[in-house]
């Protein structure tokens, strides 16, 4: 009632969500964790568990000659760091905070902020395991090469955004279906073990085979990833533009659905009889 608004140019406004964007993100990161060096830790120690897990599989079932040639453990780290990004952005946007939230009570607050900040406390959290894994890898056991390491990290980065669009379309969903959403999300993400093609190359399989994963984009993006990081995988079976047409075909569906389930939603959706 006695507040005094005042008009704010279109460079303030952005200025204004670009901070709010990044207090909210900071405080999705540090809310996973008290200890942000804890946090980091268990995230890597999720990262190393899965490579570990790997690399005894390959080695037992004898499979190590069917990855490309050049460095085993980055092979194996160029899938299972764009499979965890993906399925991270995917579940952090799916556990955004909703309309519904005590954090949306204050006025600069609203949904798309709150997605938007859990999406990039996602990929700051795996960017940073991956780095900090990485760099320890090049120190300490072999020096990393790559022949070109921006396009192969320009597909962790779609990687993300394909998860987050994912994410969403769940997210829009929620609301009216929250039992199944929780069930197919599950689903989702224990089937990318397989249908990523994080284990194999997408070159050496046969067309019958191949219907069964080119439908993932992240399938798509971790075969690009490896013909960037190798200097001697060049992927035919796989394209970056999939991936991308899929990332906003869905990322626009599921702003559309979130913003009618964001109307439609109230305090008491469960307690009507």
């Amino acid at each position: 009632m006695f507040q005094q608004t005042r008009r704010k140019t279109q460079f303030q406004a952005f200025v204004s969500m670009a901070e709010l964007l990044y207090h909210a993100t900071v405080r999705n990161v540090r809310s996973s964790h008290g200890n942000a060096v804890i946090g980091l830790i268990l995230q890597i120690l999720q990262a190393v568990i899965m490579l570990g897990a790997f690399y005894f599989m390959f080695m037992v079932l004898g499979l190590r000659g069917a990855a490309i040639r050049g460095d085993f453990l980055l092979y194996l780290m160029s899938g299972i760091f764009l499979f965890l990004t993906h399925n991270k952005g995917m579940s952090a946007v799916l556990g955004a905070e909703g309309p519904t939230s005590a954090m949306m009570k204050h006025a600069p607050m609203n949904t798309a902020v709150a997605i938007g900040a859990s999406a990039l406390g996602g990929l700051y959290t795996s960017i940073l395991a991956m780095f900090t894994m990485m760099f320890i890898y090049h120190i300490v056991v072999t020096p990393i090469w790559m022949p070109h390491p921006m396009a192969a990290l320009g597909m962790l980065f779609l990687a993300w955004a394909s998860g987050c669009a994912i994410g969403m379309i769940f997210l829009a969903i929620k609301p009216w279906f929250p039992g199944f959403v929780r069930v197919v999300s599950t689903f989702y993400q224990r089937a990318n073990m397989i249908s990523s093609g994080k284990m194999f190359l997408a070159n050496t399989l046969p067309s019958s085979m191949l219907a069964m994963f080119d439908w993932n984009p992240l399938f798509h993006c971790i075969d690009q990833a490896r013909g960037f990081a190798f200097v001697n995988y060049f992927p035919h079976n796989s394209s970056i533009s999939y991936p991308l047409k899929v990332t906003v075909v869905l990322l626009m569906i599921g702003l559309m659905g979130e913003f009618l389930a964001r109307k439609q939603m109230s305090l008491s959706w469960n307690a009507r009889t």
